[in-house]
């Protein structure tokens, strides 16, 4: 808008000029015609044969790693670029170790970068993150911004291309946490009993009345011409089925619901990895939504290597959002684990009727287990299963660490 008015300008002092015969103010008419065409032309090609990409070092992080974030940009034309401005959105939890971004919407920030680039030239950025919050973070879009050399004209564009990163949670061991892992695994293996793996078959054999007819090896019946019934193998492997409340409800003076959740989210990653470590298949179950489908959030059972690294995905991508009570969801979901399964529940607000669920499963031969976080619920005893207290001194502990820890980064910047 600004140049166009340079041009009419230009325009009506020519005519003026012309008409009063004055040769030297024609010139500089002309002088700005010239300047403004040059400059409508810039502006015109400046952002073509632009390439633009945005890298994370890392997608899928460790609570306390540090990654890199670098931008490139590049120029594949001959006209040469005096200024070129680029804004790219970052997440406001997980600040710059290097460089500055200025508030932008609610939960963002904005990175700017604005340096001159030659014809067929590249220029490159990198700035490290620490990332001391647990979530899943969205980086981008990104808007950029070039022009002519006077600054008459300007042209944008926007890339809508985004990166995700996500933080596990913190990993700490049980203990830490005050809840007795020797105790609480004790218990467990008292329990088992030998069990047969549908999942690992050893053989087959003939069919026996009263075998239930989903274990009959029906390829081998019709080729035998007689039922054959599938053997699995003898394992002691049980389940233990990990559900976490996100609910939250009351607040405590040392801190906010948020930090409530974390806790809980800490204690089902020590829990995980301690009983993955200890030989047992784990699973994970959360009453909410997940963030990019319209299912619960649910990790089945397994002992597979990369288990550890699927529940700490999902733990990664919880939010506040409650979509279930809970007792609801663990009724729904009890039914699909296997009967010598032990159920781990971890709550901030275990209500009346969360207990009365949990002491039902107990009255039915299911093995339960409650962990309860914060000095609220400190006052549960009279129960007939075992109950453990991560209490509001361990969770303001564990709280204060990360603080100190981004204290200590802001001290370095």
């Amino acid at each position: 808008m600004k140049g166009d008015l340079w041009i009419i300008s230009a325009v009506v002092i020519l005519i003026i000029s012309l008409i009063l015969h004055q040769v030297p103010l024609a010139l500089i008419a002309l002088l700005f015609l010239l300047t403004g065409g040059v400059s409508r032309l810039w502006n015109k090609y400046c952002l073509r044969r632009v390439d633009y990409k945005r890298r994370l070092s890392h997608n899928q992080v460790f609570f306390g790693e540090e990654i890199v974030l670098e931008i490139e940009i590049s120029n594949r034309k001959p006209l040469p670029l005096p200024w070129i401005k680029i804004e790219d959105e970052l997440p406001d939890r997980l600040p710059l170790l290097k460089g500055k971004a200025s508030a932008s919407n609610e939960g963002r920030v904005t990175l700017t970068n604005i340096f001159p680039i030659g014809m067929y030239n590249r220029v490159k950025r990198r700035f490290p993150i620490k990332c001391a919050r647990r979530g899943a973070f969205l980086f981008g879009p990104t808007r950029i911004q070039s022009g002519d050399l006077f600054g008459f004209f300007r042209r944008n564009l926007e890339i809508s291309d985004v990166d995700y990163l996500l933080v596990y949670p913190r990993l700490v061991p049980l203990d830490k946490l005050g809840i007795p892992s020797q105790q609480l695994f004790g218990d467990i293996r008292l329990k088992q009993h030998l069990f047969q793996d549908p999942v690992l078959t050893a053989g087959i054999r003939e069919y026996h009345p009263g075998d239930a007819l989903k274990r009959i090896h029906w390829k081998s019946t019709a080729r035998l011409g007689k039922l054959q019934t599938k053997i699995y193998e003898p394992t002691t492997t049980i389940d233990i089925g990990i559900f976490l409340d996100v609910r939250t409800l009351k607040a405590h003076l040392w801190g906010s619901v948020d930090q409530l959740q974390e806790v809980g989210i800490i204690t089902a990653a020590a829990l995980s990895q301690h009983a993955l470590n200890s030989g047992f298949r784990v699973g994970l179950y959360v009453n909410q939504m997940t963030r990019f489908s319209s299912g619960m959030v649910r990790v089945p059972p397994s002992r597979h290597p990369d288990q550890l690294l699927r529940v700490l995905e999902a733990l990664a991508q919880i939010h506040q959002v409650e979509s279930r009570p809970m007792r609801q969801y663990l009724r729904e979901e009890v039914v699909n684990l296997p009967w010598g399964s032990t159920i781990v529940v971890i709550s901030a607000q275990p209500d009346e009727n969360l207990m009365a669920t949990l002491l039902d499963l107990k009255r039915v031969g299911r093995s339960v287990t409650l962990i309860a976080v914060g000095s609220e619920v400190e006052d549960i005893n009279d129960t007939h299963f075992p109950v453990y207290h991560v209490s509001d001194a361990v969770a303001w502990e564990l709280i204060n660490e990360v603080t100190l820890n981004e204290a200590s980064d802001d001290t370095k910047q």
